[in-house]
């Protein structure tokens, strides 16, 4: 699946891959990314063997976030702009991030305002050691969008994305690294390769276990604490019925690797 600034393409072990395809404008935010952006995340949700999604961005630089070139004509009526595009966006990034199966980013070059929210919002992040990440939001008199507020306070917390986002900050992949905005750091000419192997290694593994894993930390902070054990007890009891489940122990047991197959 092709479209003119997103494509998507899934191989036979289960994983899709999502790229970013406007590399000389910098994967810039505008009109017609997140339109396709939305096609591409409604779409995943079609594949009944889908086992994870690797995001990744073509060019030097992973995304410029909001295309402001695109802004500035009718820089005096945005609102109905902003209002459309978010639609779009908006629905899109939450459909993307509610996949029942691991996301996996690969982020080089500079990362900035909504493209940090894009990643952010994946599950699993590998930058580059020369990556950029910065929030210019409030630098151009702007709040945030794209999810911001929800997957950086998840990544950071509450106080840490706020100044974040309010000091409109520019760190280092290593400054990333050690507030939990991304998981790893690998070197530049390493990262496709990691990315792509860590990847492939979720791809493989107990699908139905990591999509559940998955609902219950985004349920976490929202739940009573009674409710939540609850919900842990009756989601492991499902779980434990699969065949990866069986297969997990019995490979432990039988001190061999486990060969899951996602149901």
């Amino acid at each position: 699946m092709n479209l003119s600034k997103v494509s998507l393409e899934i191989n036979d072990q289960g994983l899709a891959t999502v790229t970013l395809t406007n590399p000389d404008k910098g994967n810039p935010f505008n009109g017609d990314f997140v339109k396709d952006m939305r096609d591409i995340c409604l779409a995943l949700w079609e594949f009944p063997n889908l086992r994870a999604v690797l995001l990744r961005a073509e060019g030097a630089n992973f995304s410029f976030g909001g295309d402001l070139k695109s802004f500035y004509p009718d820089r005096h009526n945005l609102a109905p702009i902003v209002r459309a595009w978010t639609a779009d966006l908006h629905m899109g990034l939450q459909r993307l991030w509610q996949l029942p199966v691991p996301i996996v980013a690969e982020v080089q070059g500079f990362a900035m305002g909504g493209g940090v929210a894009l990643f952010a919002g994946c599950d699993m992040v590998i930058a580059g050691k020369s990556t950029k990440i910065g929030s210019a939001f409030a630098q151009i008199g702007f709040s945030c969008d794209s999810g911001s507020s929800v997957v950086l306070t998840a990544r950071l917390g509450t106080a840490r994305a706020k100044r974040f986002v309010m000091m409109a900050e520019m760190l280092t992949s290593e400054e990333a690294l050690n507030i939990g905005l991304v998981d790893m750091v690998v070197e530049d000419e390493q990262l496709t390769q990691e990315t792509l192997k860590l990847a492939t290694r979720l791809a493989q593994g107990p699908t139905v276990a990591y999509g559940e894993i998955k609902r219950l930390f985004a349920h976490a902070s929202a739940i009573p604490m009674q409710a939540m054990f609850e919900d842990e007890a009756l989601t492991l009891a499902k779980v434990s019925s699969t065949h990866d489940a069986q297969e997990g122990i019995a490979s432990l047991v039988e001190k061999r690797k486990p060969a899951f197959k996602g149901h």
